[in-house]
């Protein structure tokens, strides 16, 4: 079974067609839950997911933060109440494409590592060209430090075991940081293209400011953690029984 976690604030407009989609995107194809987290919404975000959830006659679970405490905490919020084996994370402004969530699933079958995480990779952006310098630059900054081998780390979508997610050092903004931090813990990181669309309604929640620096001390944070990892690899186990 597959949990599809969606983070939002202030989504009104863009998350009822974005449940739609996932819908038609995963009927018949697995089991699926939608596990909307309203982040402390000023607007009807919390009342459209049920809304939509009862039209399409899907399962949904919609939980309300009481106040807006950030992505990676929503997230974390949306995992522990997930039900599914495994995750899928998207955004909630419409921009990741629940078309690409079957190719994903898809994946699962060649993958034997019990800890893993599957990364989107938005290979054709549709944001401003200054925002694309942007997540470039980031993207290279980050790898040369971080060596995650992930081009597109701010990509939403993502699909890893719900286990994995919950085995994971939580801080604030480490959702941007998961492909690292599965190889951190010895986990294997598959990149898959998908495709990427404009927002239809409302604002972006992320400046140049709050990504550039705030990302500069999450990454020294990632390294420190990083270094001080040590996976285990068992070499020998033998259980005795009485009798």
């Amino acid at each position: 079974m597959i949990s599809v976690v969606i983070p939002g604030k202030d989504e009104v407009g863009n998350i009822g067609p974005l449940m739609r989609e996932i819908c038609q995107a995963l009927q018949g194809l697995t089991e699926f839950e939608i596990v909307v987290v309203d982040d402390g919404s000023q607007d009807d975000t919390f009342g459209e997911v049920i809304n939509t959830a009862k039209e399409m006659g899907c399962v949904a679970k919609a939980i309300r933060h009481e106040k807006s405490t950030g992505q990676s905490t929503a997230i974390l919020t949306g995992v522990k109440h997930a039900s599914g084996e495994y995750i899928v994370t998207l955004d909630a402004d419409g921009q990741n494409d629940p078309a690409d969530i079957p190719a994903m699933f898809a994946q699962l079958s060649q993958i034997q590592a019990q800890h893993f995480c599957i990364a989107g990779y938005r290979k054709n952006r549709k944001d401003t060209p200054w925002k694309r310098f942007q997540s470039r630059f980031a993207n290279k900054v980050r790898d040369a430090l971080l060596n995650d081998g992930v081009p597109d780390t701010g990509c939403g979508l993502k699909l890893f075991p719900r286990e994995t997610f919950l085995c994971l050092p939580y801080f604030d903004h480490m959702h941007r940081y998961i492909p690292a931090l599965v190889r951190r813990m010895g986990g294997e990181v598959y990149i898959s293209v998908v495709n990427h669309r404009d927002r239809q309604e409302g604002v972006s929640k992320y400046t140049a400011w709050n990504r550039v620096w705030v990302g500069i001390v999450d990454i020294l944070g990632v390294m420190w953690l990083g270094r001080r990892a040590k996976v285990a690899k068992i070499a020998k186990q033998e259980t005795t029984s009485h009798g």
